[in-house]
């Protein structure tokens, strides 16, 4: 039997029982005390009389520990974190519904809503709006029929939708819905 072996035989249990102490997986604190040994091995020659390769194992051990710890209590909030967004998304969505209004007296209530939203809108502006929406034309032809960039259409949509967004944002989840505006 080897030096190595012999010290592998020798220690590793004790190795493990020190890793579960401090990580609550049985098997992530194993995995942890296998790569702290074949990192060992791997390097064996490395070592001489010298080195108290005890001390270096369990020094190794508790690195791989506070790594593996440190890792866990990240991934922790994160999900903690992520888990508050979708709170806070979930909770806006409920509070969005609860003030919707949908107490229009008919179809027209609806078109009177979006009409004077839309003729609150800069008219280059409220003109291709209506063109990319109503009409269905692509920002590329809109564009091209009006002799301006796409990027001057691209921010003219913005700017129609920032401001139907404020006009309309009592029922703007309803509109959002009949009229995709997004």
């Amino acid at each position: 039997m080897t030096d190595f072996e012999t010290f592998y035989i020798t220690w590793y249990s004790r190795a493990k029982y020190f890793a579960r102490e401090y990580i609550l997986s049985e098997s992530d604190a194993e995995n942890i005390v296998q790569d702290v040994f074949l990192h060992l091995y791997e390097r064996r020659e490395l070592f001489d009389a010298y080195v108290n390769l005890t001390a270096y194992l369990f020094t190794s051990i508790k690195n791989k520990c506070l790594d593996h710890l440190r890792k866990k209590v990240t991934e922790q909030e994160v999900a903690l974190e992520l888990q508050s967004e979708f709170e806070m998304a979930l909770r806006m969505k409920y509070d969005s519904l609860e003030i919707l209004n949908t107490d229009f007296p008919n179809e027209s209530g609806i078109e009177e809503l979006l009409n004077a939203a839309l003729q609150k809108l800069p008219e280059r502006c409220r003109e291709i709006f209506i063109m990319n929406k109503l009409e269905g034309k692509k920002q590329k032809q809109i564009a091209e029929e009006l002799q301006i960039s796409v990027n001057t259409v691209e921010s003219q949509m913005a700017i129609a939708y920032k401001k139907l967004r404020e006009e309309l944002k009592d029922c703007l989840p309803l509109f959002i819905f009949l009229f995709a505006i997004s």
